[in-house]
């Protein structure tokens, strides 16, 4: 049978897939994708043949959303993600749907995007193409769409803004009150991004050419009291409440 963007044709309207089925169409899927992927699926740890295609995706800067639902990245996938330009990834509270989908099919499965679920799990799902179907393949999409408006984009970088009242408590070592960039920036009345070029000016933080859009402390920001934590999320910096910012 032909293969259309990496998904075989078939007369039927919908087409069912076992365990092994669904693995396999949802890397055809992403490899036959040339203009977006959307994947959605509770838990996150992606092998390392899903990551290598999510990485052909990126060099091709096309683009990618990532919906999970567990508020925790295992360390693997977010130094994954650090790297990708093209990737984006969001939270959605309560989720608990799997569905892959391309501007051309799209899966609605059991299958978590899970390296354990695909090889250790029974797993069924449902394979939908936007030429055999296009209302069902629409009515899938737009409930995609749905999710992702409703979830919080995560910034997989430098920073990571914790839950209120975790890293707002005073540093007893330090001996005075510190803030995420996120909530010092807020307490400023800024923006985190104007906030982060303030810091840069001040060379108090830097980037670097392997990741651009990460930012690193600097010994000058240590030395102002500012301070990496690794965390759920990656790490994030932390900055004394009553940082100065006047140009030193």
């Amino acid at each position: 049978m032909p293969i259309v963007y990496g998904i075989q044709k078939n007369t039927d309207m919908a087409r069912f897939l076992n365990t092994s089925g669904v693995t396999y169409h949802l890397e055809e899927l992403i490899k036959g994708a040339r203009d977006r992927v959307i994947l959605i699926s509770p838990f996150l740890k992606l092998n390392d043949r899903i990551k290598e295609l999510l990485t052909d995706k990126d060099r091709l800067k096309i683009d990618v959303r990532i919906v999970y639902g567990k508020s925790e990245l295992a360390p693997a996938e977010v130094e994954w993600l650090k790297g990708m330009r093209f990737v984006r990834t969001s939270f959605c509270k309560n989720l608990h749907a799997k569905c892959y989908l391309s501007e051309e099919a799209c899966i609605v499965t059991s299958l978590n995007l899970y390296e354990f679920s695909q090889v250790n799990n029974n797993e069924m799902g449902i394979l939908v193409t936007r030429t055999q179907d296009p209302e069902l393949y629409r009515d899938v999409y737009e409930e995609a769409q749905r999710l992702i408006r409703v979830s919080e984009e995560v910034r997989i970088s430098m920073e990571r803004v914790e839950p209120a009242g975790q890293d707002d408590a005073p540093d007893a070592e330090a001996g005075f009150e510190k803030l995420t960039t996120a909530k010092l920036a807020a307490k400023l009345g800024m923006s985190t991004k104007d906030l982060f070029d303030k810091l840069l000016a001040l060379g108090l933080v830097e980037l670097k050419a392997e990741h651009p859009n990460r930012h690193y402390i600097t010994p000058a920001g240590k030395q102002a009291g500012g301070e990496w934590r690794p965390g759920a999320g990656g790490g994030y910096l932390l900055w004394p409440a009553a940082l100065q910012l006047s140009d030193r």
